[in-house]
């Protein structure tokens, strides 16, 4: 596969929900290098090149926005690995979730979660969520600069 630098990771299993993400973050044009997949083997996969995604070269993302409850390996699993790799553990990932529940909230920031937002119901509060949030971590923040 050819270096294709993706500047967000979105992982989320409820395609309305991505689609939304998507949507909020192309109208403040930061969705142009987004990539999707469905549930964590897959953003696994994903970021470490194996997999279906075998041979892609391993440039890190520079945003992952995670959902916590999603089939196969769950948000917190994902979390945890990147977190606790020292390849990856430096990547921002944010949890965009729909749990309000506090042991989720607290266990996510033990695993070194950079941020937790609660997905709001209504569209107009979610574009705007999404978009605040794509807009600090893409274009305010300033990571370190470092790759595999």
């Amino acid at each position: 596969m050819n270096k294709i630098q993706i500047e967000v990771l979105l992982v989320e299993d409820n395609i309305d929900d991505a689609n939304l993400t998507i949507r909020a973050l192309k109208k403040n044009n930061l969705a142009n290098q987004l990539f999707h997949v469905k549930d964590g083997v897959e953003a696994l996969d994903f970021i470490y090149g194996q997999g279906q995604y075998a041979g892609r070269n391993t440039v890190k993302p520079k945003l992952i926005l995670l959902d916590l409850k999603m089939p196969k390996v769950d948000g917190k699993e994902v979390l945890k690995k990147l977190k606790s790799d020292v390849l990856t553990k430096d990547i921002p990932i944010v949890m965009l979730t729909s749990s309000k529940e506090d042991p989720d909230i607290k266990a996510c920031y033990e695993l070194g979660a950079n941020s937790y937002i609660v997905k709001p119901v209504e569209f107009d509060k979610f574009q705007k969520t999404v978009s605040e949030l794509g807009m600090y971590w893409l274009i305010t923040n300033q990571p370190p600069n470092t790759n595999f």
